[in-house]
């Protein structure tokens, strides 16, 4: 702790509490149970004092001069949310049980997006701990967990945490976080976590009214952007960056999913991102960490290579342009955004050989230009999936859609994604065909809950469904419980073994083959049929041939040369029936 510039510090003398309040004068600081004791003021805009009384166990708040008492902004944990009083910890009392582990390489990743509270009937990190057999088993090499930053309320996506060092309390505490990394890295998983740079949600955030957190020369969906290139932005950036790096060393965890980066704005001769990704990667040392990014604008800049094939700056970016286009293509879907996806597999080829589908063109859903080439980065450069939590979420009802729609195409677009050189990941269910919803929730207070379903209304208004008068309200607590996976449900489903053997196959033939691959994939379509075909390590070439669609489609069934490792569906040479999907690995062995 002492090493942080931010929250409190065991020192020899008691605890050291330090607050950045560079907009007053005078800052006191209140442990539970008495009085207000005054801070000492630098003129660096930091307050501090050090108490011989207070001990880990202890609570505090900060009180500004107008008698305003506010928690911690970097507190480690909040047992009464995120208005009641902070909590010193003592975070180097716990005793890993894996304290050599080192990570796994990016290419072994298999990933599983997963919400705390939803995942187990409990909701909390000790229950996820006793599920953990069941993703090892399953051939999972990475969970990646939604936001945890204290969040108000008693269930929430997450993404409007304010307190971004506390784990929020709903799940546990810090040491029950400590412990479900702990069991994950023994059964060799690493843990990724979903962090919210962009924003601050609306309720509880009380840094502004002691230091300039926001600026107004940026705007973003959610109000001013963050303060990361005006006056006062170096504390605001540090406070941020060392954030992760707390992540990283105390937690030990293996990496992060950065959500939309597209919104963090940052005119400084270094971008925030860029300085980010940079002291991570340092403070990690020989550890395996891995940088996914969500970007709405295709940024391939962002997941350049070095010389050695190494990523510079961020690991991977998920890929919606995967999922569109499987998704269009196993439920027929083509509302909303998915209408630029529909009706043209030469988009699924491109999405599978290059990443992006959208290099520069023109996207008629958003009206203008997105993205820039990608067909030079590595495959393991993207992330690809068939759910998510957006995915889902962003429907009326947060329905799973995959699980209702016909067996043959749901399987089909399972072997690709599950077994193309991409990275895959799972939303937490999928793997036996859960069919549990997961609309948006979150729990505020009734001003703020109204304003919420307002603007889901308005946001999401292209899409069908959010003008229906029985729209799922997402601040209602019935909501938050019909997100909760039904874990009974698992004994009985037809799908589970299916992934299991896609993902053992996985491991033993396309994984190693994925270090070192370079971008040099290429795809022709012929109606819904494809051909994919992939230059991997080893001089190995990797092919795909498959038919999304309901009619035969005349497309040579595979390489000459090529090991047919996968065949769901079939041929009769002259070209492959519906819903099939071939793979082969080809070249010298």
């Amino acid at each position: 702790m002492t090493e942080m510039t931010f929250g409190p510090a065991l020192t020899e003398e008691g605890i050291l509490f330090r607050l950045w309040a560079p907009l007053h004068e005078s800052v006191s600081l209140k442990l539970e149970g008495a009085v207000p004791r005054p801070m000492q003021a630098a003129e660096d805009g930091w307050h501090r004092c050090t108490a011989a009384d207070a001990r880990p166990g202890t609570r505090y708040r900060f009180v500004l001069p107008d008698g305003l008492e506010i928690p911690d902004p970097a507190s480690r944990f909040q047992p009464q949310d995120v208005h009641g009083p902070s909590e010193v910890i003592d975070l180097s009392s716990y005793r890993w049980e894996t304290g050599d582990w080192a990570g796994r390489p990016w290419e072994e990743m298999v990933i599983y997006e997963m919400h705390i509270g939803g995942f187990t009937p409990e909701g909390s990190f000790r229950a996820a701990i006793e599920r953990l057999d069941h993703l090892q088993a399953l051939g999972v090499t990475a969970l990646q967990i939604m936001p945890l930053s204290e969040f108000p309320g008693r269930y929430s996506w997450g993404y409007d945490g304010v307190l971004p060092y506390a784990p929020d309390s709903s799940y546990g505490r810090p040491e029950d976080f400590m412990a479900l990394v702990d069991a994950a890295h023994q059964r060799g998983i690493s843990v990724f976590l979903d962090v919210v740079y962009n924003h601050f949600g609306p309720d509880g955030n009380y840094i502004p009214s002691y230091a300039p957190l926001f600026t107004e020369y940026h705007k973003t969906p959610w109000g001013h952007g963050v303060n990361y290139d005006g006056d006062g932005s170096e504390m605001i950036r540090e406070f941020i960056i060392e954030n992760a790096l707390y992540w990283i060393t105390e937690f030990r965890l293996d990496g992060f999913r950065f959500d939309a980066v597209h919104a963090i704005k940052d005119d400084s001769a270094e971008h925030l991102l860029h300085e980010l990704a940079r002291r991570v990667r340092a403070a990690a040392g020989n550890r395996h960490v891995h940088l996914i990014v969500e970007n709405e604008e295709n940024d391939s800049e962002l997941l350049k290579r070095d010389e050695k094939g190494e990523a510079r700056l961020f690991t991977a970016q998920w890929n919606d342009d995967v999922h569109h286009v499987l998704h269009v293509a196993a439920t027929g879907e083509t509302f909303g955004y998915y209408a630029d996806y529909a009706g043209d597999a030469d988009k699924l080829g491109r999405a599978l050989a290059e990443g992006f589908v959208f290099q520069g063109e023109h996207m008629p859903y958003r009206g203008e230009s997105r993205g820039r080439p990608s067909g030079h980065l590595p495959p393991t450069a993207f992330v690809s999936f068939i759910q998510n939590h957006d995915q889902i979420g962003n429907r009326a009802l947060g329905d799973r859609v995959l699980a209702s729609s016909p067996v043959d195409a749901v399987k089909a677009v399972i072997s690709i994604y599950l077994l193309a050189p991409e990275i895959p990941m799972l939303f937490m269910g999928e793997e036996w065909g859960a069919t549990e919803p997961f609309p948006f929730f979150c729990d505020f207070d009734e001003d703020l809950n109204e304003k919420v379903r307002r603007g889901r209304r308005e946001e999401l208004s292209r899409l069908p469904g959010f003008d229906a008068d029985d729209l799922l309200d997402p601040t209602a607590a019935s909501t938050f419980a019909a997100a909760k996976l039904d874990w009974s449900k698992l004994a009985s489903s037809d799908v589970l073994e299916y992934y299991r053997t896609l993902l053992d196959l996985r491991h033993r033939k396309i994984v190693p083959l994925l270090k070192g691959a370079a971008g040099s994939a290429v795809y022709r379509s012929a109606g819904n049929a494809i051909a994919v075909d992939w230059t991997l390590a080893q001089s190995r070439r990797l092919h795909l041939r498959a038919n999304l669609g309901n009619a035969a489609a005349p497309l040579a069934a595979q390489q000459d040369d090529a090991e047919t490792i996968f065949r769901l569906g079939g041929s009769d040479g002259g070209g492959l029936a519906p819903w099939t999907v071939i793979w082969s690995i080809g070249g010298r062995k």
